[in-house]
């Protein structure tokens, strides 16, 4: 029997389209989470390609994405305000005080903190506060889950190279 994953639950399936985006959303935001369990702190900052990107750098990276949709664009907060850089190719940047631990949990807090800046709206609901301009929720949903998927198939690789050693 082929093993699904969880949003292919009947129960998932059977959900109105935003909580079917919320499970979208959330099983991304744990596969990111899990691509650091097990490794050592030199193993999640390897770097392996040209870029900038890191498995640690990664998710430090989808911590910015929840800040700027789940935030910036719903409260208007200016970035500076919330502490995220003002470039998204900056949000890979691991400073020396980054750790697997600190990142993680700075990771969950956003994902919480994004689940509750939405808990009121609807998927038409328009998010005025991104530089973009107003976007209804239901874009910004699937923007997010779009960059999740992505950064998700990054870290599968690296994860990969990064065992394999």
């Amino acid at each position: 029997m082929p093993s699904f994953p969880p949003t292919f639950a009947a129960e998932v399936v059977a959900q109105p389209a935003r909580a079917q985006f919320e499970a979208f959303l959330d099983e991304h935001r744990d596969a990111l989470d899990r691509c650091l369990d097990g490794l050592t702190e030199e193993q999640a900052r390897r770097s392996l390609v040209a870029s900038r990107t890191t498995l640690l750098g990664l998710v430090k990276h989808a911590t910015f994405v929840e800040k700027v949709w789940f935030d910036e664009a719903v409260t208007g907060r200016s970035r500076a305000e919330i502490g995220i850089p003002e470039r998204s190719e900056d949000s890979f940047l691991l400073d020396d005080g980054d750790t697997v631990a600190g990142i993680r949990q700075a990771h969950r807090a956003a994902c919480e903190a994004s689940r509750r800046a939405t808990s009121s709206l609807g998927l038409e609901d328009v998010l005025t506060g991104h530089r973009r301009g107003p976007l209804p929720l239901r874009w910004v949903y699937l923007h997010v889950l779009r960059e999740l998927a992505q950064h998700c198939g990054h870290a599968d690789i690296l994860r990969e190279q990064v065992v394999a050693g």
